[in-house]
């Protein structure tokens, strides 16, 4: 752990006093912060880093996370370069045997024990084992997948959808409304990551639709709740400043516009939230320019011949 007095608190008190108050860690996780020591201890390493942090703690340990395992948690992108987390891992240590870990996966649920499933993306079959092994339990199960960017895009594009997923519901829009928005937010989500070389299959698993369920469903959701102060009058920094820290849709919403331009992919509700948080535009607006535009076939991805 980077913060050493967050360490001993935990330490002593057997609990994270900053997230997850209330729930216990168990005695078998030591909280250390000797980084060194750890990373060549260790051949199976979850990197948990904030995005903007992950090429600053990592860099110095080039040489001991060679041949290592490391699967990245983290759900996002990077804003100059649109890299998703472990292209910055191959790039950091291109060595390193890489995965993701992405779902439908709210913390504190985990840690109380609900059911709960995720999904394990590599190249590397054994990698993929191995997380099984690890993390496979009595209320944690472990799918695997090859797809990594799918699985990784699927992780990050969803929190942009349940700022607006926050927005209708805080404006009592309904549940029709709330219903055709996460379904065209998943077509959205599934054109835009098969145009980034990613099979539109992995979106109708937990790294895909599931992820996006809960993400726009879940007052837990840190960008449903930004949605909801959105939704309720608040701006958007009166919003963030409500949540306490910048909720990932909001960054990733900005480099997403510019990226779906750039390779040309349809992504209205993307242009719409982009309007409505830095262009003066209204939800109500953005829905009807919506249902306004030309008609078009329901899933891009099976053939409509014979279809009259």
């Amino acid at each position: 752990m980077r913060d050493p007095e967050q360490a001993e608190a935990i330490r002593i008190n057997r609990e994270n006093p900053r997230y997850l108050k209330g729930i216990k860690v168990r005695p078998e996780v030591e909280p250390v912060t000797d980084l060194t020591a750890v990373l060549e201890a260790s051949e199976l390493i979850f990197v948990a880093l904030p995005s903007s942090a992950l090429r600053s703690v990592l860099s110095p340990h080039v040489e001991r996370l060679s041949s290592k395992m490391l699967v990245s948690l983290t759900k996002g992108i990077e804003a100059q370069s649109f890299k998703l987390m472990s292209q910055i891992l191959e790039e950091i240590v291109p060595q390193a045997r890489i995965g993701v870990l992405s779902g439908p996966n709210l913390a504190r649920e985990i840690a109380e024990h609900a059911l709960t499933a995720t999904v394990v993306a590599s190249e590397d079959e054994d990698l993929c084992q191995q997380v099984q092994a690890a993390l496979h339990g009595r209320t944690f199960r472990v799918y695997a997948s090859n797809d990594r960017f799918g699985v990784e895009l699927g992780g990050a594009l969803k929190n942009v959808y349940a700022i607006i997923a926050g927005m209708a519901v805080a404006l009592d829009m309904g549940e029709n409304t709330k219903s055709m928005l996460i379904t065209r937010a998943l077509a959205e989500m599934t054109r835009f990551a098969v145009s980034q070389g990613a099979n539109p299959m992995t979106f109708l698993g937990l790294a895909g639709v599931g992820d996006l369920i809960v993400t726009c469903s879940s007052p837990k959701s840190r960008n449903y709740q930004v949605g909801f102060a959105l939704g309720q009058g608040l701006s958007l920094e009166e919003a963030v400043t409500r949540l306490g820290e910048v909720a990932e849709g909001v960054n990733t919403l900005k480099v997403l516009k510019v990226k779906a331009q750039e390779v040309q992919v349809y992504m209205p509700l993307v242009a719409g939230l982009h309007a409505i948080l830095f262009e003066g535009r209204t939800l109500s607006q953005v829905i009807e320019a919506l249902m306004r535009a030309e008609p078009k076939t329901d899933v891009d991805f099976i053939s409509i011949t014979g279809f009259n």
